[in-house]
């Protein structure tokens, strides 16, 4: 995009980790943002953080009636949308056998149709601005399936899929569109969501106070993507490698990321255990 002063930016997930980074670095750009959230005191928090003008608003993107009303809410109080960030997420750390429907149905309901409705129902007024731009959140999960994550790995190639079919229907036009794969992100999603095994959650939440890349630093790239219009974009230093390896030896390279998540930065390391003891039970029960 040309410039980002005076333009209305909706971010969702606003409440906390990357989406109020964002938000943050938007508004310092000189945009008016809309700040999207299901969690209202997350919302009050990011808020608080913005001197531009702002609007609020208490929404679950998985809610297709809640999200058909968003432009409209949007528009009324900042006038016509030219960015929208698809940036709520959720996950469910549990094998396939321990995830319930549920599960998967709340994880995709919010990764998932909460980006197809940003992009579905915002769509309209971006066509109608002088210039454009759509950034959907994915995963390096989304290039890479993990064990104890098959609902979040299938949102995540779910919007890579939805965003690079998007490159292909928007291209020559006034709206760009980036997809981000972000690595290891210093946020709450793991600390705040479901997980089968307590001490498990507890590895990877660590883990991720540590190590990971802060917020604010994916912030900052994000929008220079906005704003160079880059179509991927890689988030922390491991997913450009983790992407590399994957799309050199598609089955190999996906069998050693899994491997260097698990054994190395100790996610998931509890859950590929529990996998390990499913598949010697299937052999025991084989050979009796």
């Amino acid at each position: 995009m040309h410039t980002l002063t005076d333009r209305v930016a909706v971010v969702t997930g606003a409440g906390s980790g990357i989406g109020r980074a964002v938000a943050a670095a938007l508004s310092r750009e000189g945009c008016l943002v809309a700040l999207v959230d299901v969690n209202e005191e997350g919302l009050k928090a990011t808020a608080g953080l913005l001197d531009a003008k702002h609007s609020v608003h208490v929404v679950d993107v998985s809610d297709k009636e809640q999200m058909m009303a968003l432009p409209a809410a949007v528009e009324a109080e900042l006038g016509r949308a030219h960015i929208v960030v698809n940036n709520a997420g959720v996950t469910v750390e549990g094998t396939f056998r321990e995830q319930t429907v549920e599960d998967v149905e709340h994880v995709l309901g919010v990764n998932f149709w909460g980006v197809y409705y940003g992009c579905k129902f915002f769509l309209p007024h971006l066509e109608r601005a002088d210039e454009a731009h759509i950034v959907n959140v994915s995963s390096i999960f989304g290039v890479v399936g993990i064990p104890a994550q098959s609902s979040y790995c299938a949102s995540k190639f779910a919007v890579r899929g939805l965003s690079e079919s998007l490159w292909e229907e928007l291209e020559q036009t006034h709206i760009g569109i980036t997809v981000v794969h972000p690595g290891g992100v210093r946020t709450n999603i793991v600390a705040g969501n479901k997980s089968y095994d307590a001490q498990s959650k507890a590895i990877s939440t660590e883990f991720f106070q540590r190590k990971a890349m802060s917020p604010n630093s994916a912030a900052r790239n994000i929008v220079a993507a906005i704003r160079a219009d880059r179509k991927r974009l890689m988030v922390a230093p491991e997913a450009p490698i983790f992407d590399l390896i994957k799309r050199v030896f598609p089955v190999w390279g996906n069998r050693f990321v899994v491997w260097l998540v698990v054994r190395f930065l100790g996610l998931g390391a509890r859950a590929q255990a529990r996998i390990d003891a499913t598949k010697a039970a299937m052999e025991a029960a084989r050979a009796e």
